[in-house]
C-alpha cells in the first residue's frame, strides 16, 4: 500500500509539472506547419468568394482544415447547404476516434474540462499528445489546454493573413497550395513512424489502409471508406504488435 501510495504521489508529481507553458512549448514544433496549412485554407477560401470576416468565423467555428478546404470548394461549387454539412460531418467523424484514444488519459478531469480538451483536439494536436502520453497512465490538462489553444489561435490568425493576402493569388494550384494539407499529414506520419521503428508494421498497416479505403469508397463514399480503413487499420496494427 505505501509503496502503491508513493507511485501515486510521484505520478501527480509528474503532471503537476507538465505546465501551460510546456504544452505551447510542445507545440511550436506544429507551428510552421499550421502556419503554411492555415494560409493555404485562408487563400482557397478567399477564392472560393468567402469574405475575411466569414473566413475569419468558419477558423473559429470550424477549425478543421480537411474539413474548411472541402468547404471551399463545394461553396466555390454552389452546392447546397444541406450536402456541405453532411459532407464536413462525417469527414470529421474520424474526431471521435480521436477523442476515444485520448480520453483514457483525462478521467482524472471533470466532464466540463474534458469537452474543452476534445473540443479542440486536431490531427496535429492529438499526434503530438499521444506521443506525449506513451506509457503514461494521465496527462495535464494544462499541457493539454496549452497545446490546443496556441495551434487553435495560430490556426485562426493564418487563416486570416491568407485571406487578406488571397486577394492577390487568384490560382492558388499555381503555387500548390491546394497540396499543403496532404503534404503535411505525410509529413507527420513519416515523422511518426521513424520515432516508432517499427517500420513493419507501419507498412503493412498502411498498405491495408490504402486496400481498405478504395475496396469500401467503390460500395460507399470516400469519407465512409477512411473511417472504415480507420478502425480495420488500427485493429490489425495492434494485432500484429500483440503477435511480435
Amino acid at each position: 500500500m505505501a509503496q502503491e501510495n508513493i507511485q501515486i504521489e510521484t505520478h501527480v508529481a509528474v503532471i503537476e509539472e507538465e505546465s501551460f507553458l510546456q504544452g505551447v512549448k510542445d507545440c511550436v514544433p506544429t507551428l510552421l506547419g499550421y502556419l503554411s496549412i492555415g494560409f493555404a485554407a485562408g487563400v482557397v477560401e478567399k477564392t472560393a468568394g468567402l469574405s475575411i470576416a466569414e473566413i475569419a468565423l468558419i477558423s473559429i467555428l470550424l477549425y478543421a482544415g480537411s474539413a474548411q478546404f472541402i468547404a471551399a470548394g463545394m461553396i466555390a461549387a454552389t452546392s447546397p447547404v444541406p450536402a456541405i454539412i453532411f459532407t464536413i460531418f462525417f469527414v470529421n467523424l474520424r474526431h471521435f476516434l480521436l477523442s476515444a484514444a485520448l480520453s483514457p488519459y483525462f478521467r482524472h478531469l471533470s466532464p466540463l474540462k474534458n469537452m474543452f480538451v476534445g473540443c479542440l483536439l486536431t490531427d496535429e494536436t492529438f499526434g503530438v499528445a499521444i506521443n506525449k502520453v506513451t506509457n503514461k497512465k494521465a496527462a495535464s490538462e494544462k499541457w493539454m489546454f496549452g497545446l490546443n489553444i496556441t495551434a487553435y489561435l495560430n490556426w485562426i490568425a493564418a487563416n486570416i493573413a491568407g485571406a487578406y493576402l488571397g486577394q492577390w493569388i487568384k490560382n492558388p494550384k499555381a503555387f500548390g497550395l491546394d497540396f499543403a494539407l496532404p503534404a503535411m499529414f505525410i509529413g507527420l506520419l513519416v515523422l511518426q513512424m521513424a520515432s516508432r521503428k517499427k517500420i513493419v508494421v507501419d507498412i503493412v498497416v498502411g498498405v491495408s489502409a490504402v486496400i481498405i479505403v478504395v475496396t469500401t469508397s467503390l460500395v460507399a463514399s470516400g469519407s465512409v471508406g477512411v473511417i472504415v480503413a480507420t478502425i480495420l487499420g488500427s485493429t490489425i496494427g495492434m494485432v500484429m504488435e500483440k503477435w511480435r
